[in-house]
């Protein structure tokens, strides 16, 4: 959804209108609803509008206690004018759950918000990221460690996502920024506000040319509970989660947790056995994180296959040397080989292929951070010069 300019215009990329957004916005407002049992209705009645025409027996039958479909039913439409006064401004949009341009990566998690509001770019969400997390008082080291990293990401085209937090967060939103690279913060507030306050000169930056994302509405304080529901967006949205620094007991461990619940690649910078910051790292990588030193080691890891180098700008200015060479096997070079020049949909790669939809995208990844595909709006792909 962009933004709001008129009574009766189609607003969201899946054509939803002003009145259907706001039955999306009154649902998640509604106390006792929450992810699963909001995926739920949606399953069983298509779209909120008809769960809040449904009668109170019909949401029990779906599952509602009787608390919760009163509620529904004595929905207050005035709790979100916040939201849509909100949805007025300039590069503020609202994704939902049926629109085409929902990460398909975010889809895949337990948990996925059936809602998130964006400021900045929302083709972005889409994008290849790479999660980047750690403590809030980390070494020097790890700081450098962090923004040095971050930065080498973003030269290759990759995402850096984080959650705007102090000490490693700031750091890897930085380095990204610092190479002019694509960043994304998840936040654990409404994104009217900026937590911690101290950052709000750093949010501004990143909306300028990443974006800023949040599943809370509008007028969200933040509290101790929202920031591990946070955190599953954020390894949720990537291909995997970088821990540069953490200790045992922290909400960096809870990230990678998520990420190794949602099938996510969890990577680990190890360190000192005498800093306890580097406990959490260590933890880690008995659990099977990958020990990692440099940030190829996480760029293999990730395309796994024999990544070539990129350019600065990844512009997809490959030849036909990468394509014949070694890097993509017989079934990614078959799959390159329906894949055309226009935006091609999963759905027609399905149809061309003998490969499932769930095959089709991994394969997509992979070929995308080769510099072989990219992606467009609407879930599309188009395979890029060679020449």
């Amino acid at each position: 959804m962009s933004r709001l300019s008129g009574p009766d215009e189609d607003v969201s990329s899946s054509g939803l209108s002003i009145s259907d957004i706001r039955f999306w916005l009154a649902l998640w407002r509604v106390k006792g609803v929450g992810t699963k049992t909001y995926l739920s209705l949606l399953e069983t009645f298509s779209e909120p509008s008809k769960v809040f025409s449904a009668s109170t027996q019909e949401l029990k039958n779906a599952g509602l206690s009787s608390v919760v479909a009163q509620r529904i039913k004595q929905v207050d439409y005035s709790e979100i004018e916040p939201d849509l006064k909100w949805l007025e401004r300039k590069d503020c949009h609202l994704m939902c759950w049926c629109d085409a341009d929902y990460p398909v990566l975010l889809k895949e998690i337990p948990d996925p918000p059936p809602v998130l509001f964006i400021r900045g770019d929302r083709n972005l969400l889409s994008s290849l990221q790479i999660a980047m997390v750690g403590t809030r008082n980390p070494s020097p080291v790890a700081l450098k460690t962090a923004q040095a990293f971050a930065q080498s990401f973003a030269n290759f085209g990759l995402t850096v996502t984080s959650g705007l937090a102090l000490g490693v967060d700031q750091a890897a939103h930085k380095g990204a920024l610092a190479a002019s690279g694509r960043t994304i913060a998840v936040a654990a507030t409404g994104l009217d506000r900026v937590y911690p306050a101290s950052h709000k000169p750093l949010a501004e930056e990143i909306i300028k040319i990443g974006a800023m994302v949040s599943e809370f509405p509008i007028g969200t304080q933040p509290k101790p509970g929202y920031f591990p529901r946070r955190n599953r967006i954020i390894s949720g949205l990537s291909l995997g989660v970088l821990v540069v620094e953490a200790a045992i007991k922290s909400g960096t461990l809870v990230t990678a947790k998520h990420a190794m619940e949602q099938g996510r690649e969890v990577f680990a910078i190890p360190g000192s056995i005498h800093n306890p910051l580097a406990k959490g790292c260590h933890y880690l990588i008995q659990q099977g994180a990958k020990l990692i030193e440099t940030a190829d080691d996480v760029l293999e890891e990730l395309g796994q296959l024999s990544l070539v180098a990129a350019s600065e700008d990844n512009n997809c200015e490959n030849n036909e040397a990468l394509l014949n060479g070694p890097a993509v096997e017989h079934e990614y070079a078959d799959l390159l080989e329906k894949i055309a020049f226009d935006p091609t949909s999963v759905d027609e790669l399905v149809i061309e292929t003998d490969f499932t939809a769930e095959e089709i995208s991994s394969m997509l990844l992979v070929l995308e951070l080769q510099g072989l595909v990219s992606s467009a709006p609407g879930g599309l792909f188009y395979r890029c010069s060679t020449e």
